[in-house]
């Protein structure tokens, strides 16, 4: 599998034609899309049209940007000027975005081409990806499990080759557990870093658009191009972002801390024991891991249940636009006059009508105070001790997700056993802290090849360097990752 650095290090120097680095996408796309569904709507027309104009600019002499011909696909909540927009559900069925998202106009200005819209979970609200309208997508290791979500799509079309990278968006953990799942690299950025124009909110607070990529360097990569202060959003940083993938990858010295709280969260022993060898790894590399006793980041405890709170009252707000008069159609109910309710009831889907029944619930008078007042107050406590833990530690290691894939239907059932999921991801969310999943290795299922797992590197507010550059480092010396059936064999 080929990197982006690589592809676009070689149509820059003339050695790739663009065209055929596409093309090469679209066969493989065409070849894997019907066993995964990672693609909402394939544009291989405008990818094509894209990868000729970058072919005239080599011819002329000009300089495409550092992803020159890189494929890529977008998340299907980030706005493609022309193109259609759905965030997964039947709320949008038929709109199309009026103008390019922010980091979208990056991508294209480094020359990246773009290869479709990757599927989700309905307004990113899910962890499995199968609470999309348009039907769920399969993970690549074995179709029979989930990829993850909200960002399943993404993560899918990248380990199974199609594309060596891809944007989601993440708010609980919605980047790192399907990259961790799917066995690809996933980097949730310091929460501001990157623009959030051009992304339909979900819960504006914790909202974060990052990579996914094949490669941890690749990540990196994506990250420099569209980091970076966006004057059209108040909530980006100030001043340029720094160049991560310009850092030394390198570990020696590297203070690495592993949260007691981590070990109590409900991880499978079999997910325990490939962290072992991941943290290993590290010291093997000259980083100096230590297990931080229980008690220092006690946020754990009611991260995901806080996460709940401050995600769905947001989005209540957020969503509350789509009544079919705002924005939405109508819901088609026979009626002259069709009410909100009977639209919202008709056009979202369970998950989204069930967050938004909680969120209004949480907004209500008479709890707002009560219930938002807590889960802030576990939001300020997450930030207090991870400022206090890197005191001590310059990163905070642990699994991504406490299991590996499961089968589609075994927690559908049972929305808080989904949403546990986030257990070792939300804390990092609600104090905005940058964190990367990187494959480590592999559980055991069986007779069959294995499933894919996570390690997870969390490092403080605007770090985002140092943790990508720890995930390089990781990478180099462990190896490549194992790569999924489906993606074997690709170029």
């Amino acid at each position: 599998m080929r990197s982006a650095v690589d592809i676009a290090s070689r149509v820059r120097s003339g050695e790739y034609d663009p065209v055929d680095v596409v093309e090469e996408s679209i066969a493989r796309l065409d070849e894997r899309e019907p066993v995964l569904h990672a693609f909402v709507a394939a544009e291989r027309e405008r990818a094509r049209r894209a990868a000729e104009g970058i072919s005239l600019r080599l011819q002329r002499g000009d300089d495409p940007g550092p992803l020159a011909g890189v494929p890529i696909a977008l998340k299907d909540n980030i706005a493609v000027a022309g193109s259609g927009l759905t965030a997964g559900s039947r709320m949008l069925e038929g709109y199309r975005a009026p103008q390019h998202a922010h980091v979208v106009q990056r991508l294209l200005d480094a020359g990246a081409v773009l290869l479709g819209r990757a599927n989700l979970d309905e307004f990113a609200m899910g962890s499995s990806t199968e609470h999309s309208s348009a039907g769920p997508t399969r993970n690549p290791w074995d179709p029979e499990r989930v990829p993850g979500g909200s960002s399943g799509g993404s993560a899918a079309a990248v380990a199974a080759g199609i594309v060596p990278v891809a944007l989601g968006s993440e708010t609980g953990g919605s980047i790192r557990v399907p990259a961790a799942l799917c066995g690809v690299t996933g980097f949730k950025p310091t929460y501001g870093a990157v623009s959030r124009r051009g992304l339909v909110a979900f819960s504006s607070s914790l909202d974060v658009v990052g990579p996914l990529a094949a490669f941890a360097e690749d990540a990196a990569l994506i990250f420099d191009v569209i980091a970076g202060h966006d004057p059209g959003d108040a909530t980006t940083l100030p001043g340029p972002a720094a160049a991560s993938l310009a850092l030394r990858a390198d570990l020696e010295g590297l203070r690495i801390g592993l949260p007691g709280e981590f070990l109590e969260a409900g991880v499978d022993r079999s997910v325990l024991r490939v962290l072992e060898q991941a943290l290993a790894t590290l010291e093997d590399a000259g980083a100096i891991t230590q297990v931080i006793p229980p008690g220092r980041l006690a946020c754990v405890e009611h991260a995901v249940e806080a996460y709940q709170v401050l995600a769905c009252a947001e989005a209540a707000s957020n969503l509350g636009r789509y009544d079919g008069a705002h924005f939405g159609p109508r819901a088609d109910s026979g009626d002259d006059q069709p009410t909100a309710d009977q639209t919202r009831g008709e056009r979202f889907g369970e998950e989204v009508r069930r967050r938004l029944a909680f969120g209004t619930w949480v907004l209500s008078a008479g709890r707002a105070d009560g219930w938002l007042a807590r889960a802030e107050e576990v939001r300020r406590r997450a930030c207090l001790e991870h400022a206090a833990l890197f005191r001590d530690v310059d990163l905070i290691a642990g699994p991504t997700s406490p299991v590996a894939a499961f089968r589609f239907g075994e927690r559908l059932a049972d929305p808080s056993a989904l949403a546990r999921g986030d257990v070792l991801t939300a804390p990092a969310c609600l104090a905005g802290l940058p964190s990367v999943s990187v494959p480590c290795g592999l559980v055991a299922r069986g007779g069959d090849s294995g499933l894919p797992v996570g390690l997870c590197l969390t490092g403080p507010a605007g770090e985002d360097g140092r943790v990508l550059a720890a995930a390089r480092a990781f990478e180099a010396a462990r190896g490549a990752p194992e790569r999924s059936p489906l993606a074997e064999g690709a170029a």
